[in-house]
């Protein structure tokens, strides 16, 4: 019977540095809520450091800095990001540069804005307000406050 030598060993796969819980801002991906999807509770807040996608249903408030509520989701709360495109429905403020109501936009609040297209078949009830600098409607993308409470969960949590 012949000798069997071993099979070589695999190349280790590549991860990459730290922790799944440490977040860098960057990158140029889309993060979405899918339609089954459901996010509530009190003082939620959703921050996104690039686009995000929002098919499901959120109540709570939303920072990013781009953000797409599509015709099958729903925010009940703050959307503030550089730009909004709204083809569900918003029940609260919406505060960015860039604001779009497609013809299936349901919203019932204020919008303040640097540019406002409404689409014919939008539905609006509520205030417009032209801010007088853009810069009042910078969306706050930094998480480091959120920082102690994430590493407490992580302690507890062990």
């Amino acid at each position: 019977m012949p000798a069997m030598s071993p099979a070589p060993a695999a190349a280790p796969v590549a991860r990459p540095a730290g922790s799944p819980f440490d977040r860098a801002a960057g990158g140029n991906g889309t993060s979405v809520i899918g339609t089954d999807l459901t996010i509530m509770g009190e003082k939620i807040t959703i921050i996104s450091q690039n686009k995000l996608t929002i098919d499901g249903d959120v109540h709570g408030d939303i920072h990013g800095r781009q953000v797409v509520i599509g015709e099958e989701g729903s925010v009940i709360g703050t959307v503030n990001a550089e730009a909004i495109e709204v083809r569900g429905g918003v029940k609260g403020a919406i505060r960015a540069a860039t604001v779009t109501l497609h013809p299936t936009a349901q919203v019932e609040g204020d919008i303040t804005h640097q540019t406002l297209a409404i689409s014919e078949g939008a539905q609006f009830d509520g205030r417009v307000r032209r801010a007088k600098d853009a810069a009042d409607l910078k969306p706050n993308l930094d998480v480091s406050g959120f920082e102690t409470i994430r590493m407490q969960a992580l302690t507890n949590g062990s």
